[in-house]
Order: C-alpha cells, then structure tokens, then sequence
C-alpha cells in the first residue's frame, strides 16, 4: 500500500476508471491526509493542551469548586457541537473552501479573546465562540473526505487521518505544561491561534474546492428540511451516529476528569500528561491497523469486535475499581486497551454512517456531527461533574455508554453483528 500512489489511481481513488474525475486535483494523497489531519487536530489541541492548565486557569480566574475548570473544556465542547448544522448548510450551498477559511479565521480570532479573558464569565464566552469556529474544521474535513472517497476507501482515508489527527493528544498535555513551565495560561491560546493561522495559509494556498458543482444545494427551507429528514431517517447513519455519541461521551469524561484523577486518586499529577499521551498512542495505533485491514475485513467486522472488546475491557476495570484492586499501573494499561479498542471503532463508525449520505455530504455531515458532539458533550459533563475523589463514576460511564452503544449498533444492524454488507465504492 504506497502512500505516495498518484492522486486518482487505485486503490486510494473512488474513480480510478480512465478518464474519472481526480478527488483532490493538485494535492497528492500525503498532503491531503496530512492537511485534513492537522486541520482536525485543531479540536484536540483547543481541549488537550487546556487539561494541564485548569488549576492556574481555575485559581487566577479565583474559582471555589475544583468541578467548575471543566467549564473551560464543555463550553468548548457546546460551541463545537451547537454550529455544525451551520457550516454544513453552508459547505453545501457556497463549497468547502470558503466556508472552511471563514472557520478557521473566526477560531484565530477567538483564541486571541480567550487569551485576553478579564474574568471568568469572558473566557467561557470566547471559549464558545472559539468552539464553534472549530466546528468548521470538523464538519467540513468530513464531507470533502466523502467528496472523494467512498465505502471501504473511505473508512481507510478516514482511519488515517484519525491516526494523524491522534498525534495532537499524545503531545498537546506535554506541549502544555511545557507552556506553563516557562509563561502563564493565555500563551497556550495565543500558541492555539498561531497554529490555526498556519493551516488557514496552507489551505487557502493548496486545498482544491472538492464539491461537486451537480450536489449545490439551494438555501431553501425544503431543502434543508428535506436533507435532514434523509439523514434523520437513514437506520445506519443514525444508528452509528448515536453509537459514537455513547462512546464519544465516555471519553469526553475521561478528559474532563482526568486531570483529577491523577491528582487525587493515584496523587501522581505529573504522571498525567504522559499516561494521557500512552492512551492517545493506543488509539493512533489502531486507526493504523484500521487503514491496514479495512479494505481486506471491512468495516463492520472491524468496528464490531472492537465494541465488544470496550465493553469488556470497561467491566473489568470497573470492577477492580469498585472492589479496591485498582492500582496506577493496571489503569493506564486498561484504559490504553479501551482507547485501541475506541480507535477501531471512530474510522468504521463515522464511515458507515456517512456511506449512503454522500449526495448529501455537507448537511449529513453537520446534522450527525451535531448529535453526536452535542450529545457527548453533555454525557462527559455529567460523567466528569460526578467526579467524587474515586474512579467509580468514571469507570461506571464506561460501562453504561459502551452497553448503550452496542444497543443502538444491534438495532440498526436489526440484531446481527458482523454481517457482511457488499456497498459498492461509489460517490
């Protein structure tokens, strides 16, 4: 599998016939990948590199409950999840690009207020503000990968820009206690803002406008309407959508929590930026081995395992917790497993829910990215404000959300996993 293959050849290409159309005209298939990654990487780094500095942010900002700096991540979190049914609507009708540099320019401008937060009640603001110009970055990388990939291709583009895009948590904790070591908390948003203006040059100057001119959609309420209704009621969009909600959620706990955990459980704090950065390697491992086996498994095999691995993984450290046998060691090594086993699922998942979508990627994108960040968003806040000093509540969400995933998998697959579904690799 070379990755240098020429953009528009087998096997990368969804048309790889003589004479079809190139996916991404003038950006071979690493920049590409590398692009879109890095462009995602945006949202990890906002919520990440923020982990590290919740307790300078908590006591300049004079906070009372430790439970209150996971305001800084959720508000984020909201932002992301509230304006994705924008930008799609808005991909669709005006193209990619445009909508994509509006994005990217708004998070830039945002990261400069944040930094500038007087007060508390300010940093939330700009926080959701900054939140929903990364919102852009996300919905948007989506569809142009839809724009030119389909079917088994596309989970491989997608495992593979997820493995990229997991690079961000391995190093964003360390890059920010790095930060905290030498300057106080608003340089790591000014370090944000400058990150994201480097990707605003790099996509204005080299990202083709991949929408197809035939699937423009009028900004007419019966076209909006009716491309969410066809979402809404599409079994599998929904259904694996709602999946990764569950999932997603429990590991948005994971990361409002974490930092207390470490602290006041296991009294390791500085462990925290290192076990963080081992479970995100884990994930960035499996969305390797994803892009390796998809095309020769498919998805559904994939994406099945894994979920059955999570859940059993949860039961397991749920019960060393809740009998007392949990140690450090035992539960970095076991939420490492969780994550390989969530860095199965994350490509397969969002690729099976956008397949039979792609006529309407933008909008597909935005309604299911709205379920499913708004959703996690407020599962990981109650998971991480039930935080009491011990990792019951955290390793309980794990167990609930993974149960509730297969739940919904089981009814869109109408009760059988790992049945083989032939979709052709078509736009």
């Amino acid at each position: 599998m070379a990755l240098d293959q020429p953009v528009g050849s087998a096997p990368f290409s969804a048309a790889a016939s003589p004479g079809a159309r190139i996916p991404h005209p003038g950006m071979g298939f690493r920049e590409f990948v590398a692009c879109l990654a890095l462009m995602q990487a945006i949202v990890s780094l906002a919520i990440d590199m923020m982990v590290p500095a919740l307790g300078q942010i908590g006591a300049a900002m004079h906070l009372e409950a430790a439970n209150q700096r996971q305001w800084v991540i959720t508000a984020f979190m909201l932002g992301f999840a509230a304006a994705q049914l924008v930008y799609g609507i808005a991909a669709d009708r005006f193209g990619r690009k445009p909508v994509l540099l509006f994005a990217l320019g708004l998070y830039v401008l945002c990261s400069l207020l944040t930094a500038a937060a007087p007060d508390f009640t300010w940093l939330l603001a700009a926080r959701f503000l900054q939140g929903i110009g990364a919102a852009g970055t996300r919905v948007i990388s989506i569809s142009i990968i839809r724009d030119c990939y389909a079917g088994r291709r596309m989970a491989q583009v997608s495992s593979l820009t997820f493995m990229v895009f997991l690079g961000a948590p391995i190093i964003a904790p360390s890059i920010g206690q790095a930060v905290l070591l030498v300057a106080h908390w608003p340089v790591i948003f000014l370090g944000l803002g400058a990150y994201a203006t480097l990707i605003w040059i790099w996509v204005a100057l080299r990202l083709p406008e991949t929408l197809n001119r035939a699937d423009e959609r009028a900004l007419s309420i019966a076209d909006i309407t009716a491309a969410f209704r066809v979402t809404l009621s599409n079994r599998m969009a929904l259904g694996y959508t709602l999946a990764m909600t569950a999932l997603l959620g429990s590991w948005n706990g994971f990361i409002n929590s974490a930092q207390q955990v470490f602290a006041q459980v296991f009294l390791v704090p500085k462990l925290f930026p290192l076990i963080f950065a081992g479970c995100a390697m884990c994930m960035a491992v499996a969305a390797l081995t994803n892009a390796r086996l998809v095309e020769r498994l498919g998805m559904r095999p994939l994406s099945h395992a894994a979920l059955l691995g999570f859940i059993a993984i949860s039961v397991v450290q749920a019960t060393l917790g809740l009998t007392g046998h949990d140690t450090l060691l035992r539960f970095a090594v076991l939420q490492g497993m969780m994550m390989f086993c969530f860095g199965l699922l994350a490509g397969n998942c969002n690729a099976i829910a956008m397949e039979p979508l792609g006529h309407i990627a933008g909008t597909a994108a935005s309604v299911l990215g709205t379920v499913s960040m708004l959703g996690a968003a407020l599962v990981g806040f109650l998971i991480g404000q039930s935080f009491d000093g011990t990792i019951k509540p955290l390793t309980t969400g794990f167990i609930l959300c993974s149960l509730l995933g297969l739940a919904v998998v089981l009814a869109a697959e109408g009760g059988v996993l790992f049945r083989h579904r032939s979709v052709p690799d078509r736009k």
